[in-house]
């Protein structure tokens, strides 16, 4: 079922969606060469305790970390390890989330060890950039695959074949991290659910550099692409108001991502 919320209850989503932002703002900030995932992981759960509210991803379906880890051609789901450490050019996906007073927020980066080839700088910013095309979609009257059409128009654009990983993809999210509806990175718009006001949605593309298709590891977390090119994953929860999108997981509420689009936020 798709959960509806009230105005009050948007509002305490907002409160955790600016916990799970400052874990990210705090393991950013901690991303350097040599510190280990083990590390950058501490680092969140730190955060997100001293905020008063609880890692959402520790634990589920028995997962270990605060974070998902998930380096190079890791696309999701890495596990954070004290043992491995990140290297100058490694691109880590960072993927984090909080649960304040019952309510999830989840949210998630792709950032660049150091110096960042071309072709990675290229790759984080289109993830990025289709990401904010989906959320600026994300309007009351709408349908739910305007937003999928939106990730996929602006990664198609592109001179370079980028990859789109299938199935995978963003959710409803509110008393419960993963909640109806899918939210596929791809489709023809004006399809599925209706977009009204109360719905909040996870918006999470995943691209590659090659080949989308996809492979479990053993541990039976971790995603990669089997070509083995590196992938990028960026996610904002967002929440659809009268008002326009209200992205939960931005400290500015969406002002800076979605101004290109000429969509302003409720703030």
């Amino acid at each position: 079922m798709i959960q509806i919320k009230t105005a009050h209850e948007i509002e305490l989503m907002r409160a955790s969606g600016l916990v799970t932002a400052g874990a990210l703002k705090a393991v950013r900030a901690a991303v350097r060469p040599g510190v280990s995932t083990g590390e950058l992981d501490a680092v969140a759960e730190d955060h997100i305790r001293s905020q008063g509210a609880v890692p959402n991803f520790l634990g589920y379906h028995g997962f270990t970390g605060t974070i998902c880890a998930s380096i190079n051609d890791e696309i999701v789901h890495g596990i954070p390890n004290p043992e491995r450490r990140l290297v100058e050019g490694d691109n880590i996906s960072i993927d984090c989330g909080a649960i304040l007073e019952g309510w999830h927020s989840d949210s998630a980066i792709t950032v660049t060890v150091g110096e960042s080839s071309p072709e990675d700088a290229a790759l984080l910013e289109v993830t990025e950039r289709s990401m904010w095309a989906g959320l600026a979609r994300a309007i009351a009257g709408g349908r739910l695959t305007d937003i999928s059409h939106a990730v996929e128009a602006t990664i198609a654009a592109e001179s370079h074949p980028y990859g789109i990983v299938d199935h995978y993809g963003g959710h409803g999210i509110g008393t419960e991290m993963h909640q109806d509806p899918h939210v596929l990175n791809y489709g023809r718009p004006g399809r599925g659910p209706k977009l009204v006001p109360g719905l909040a949605l996870a918006i999470e593309p995943m691209v590659t550099i090659g080949d989308p298709a996809t492979v479990e590891l053993e541990d039976g977390w971790t995603v990669v692409t089997k070509d083995g090119s590196r992938a990028a994953h960026f996610e904002h929860t967002v929440a659809i108001t009268p008002e326009g999108p209200w992205v939960l997981t931005a400290e500015d509420g969406g002002v800076a991502g979605l101004a290109p689009f000429g969509v302003t936020p409720r703030t």
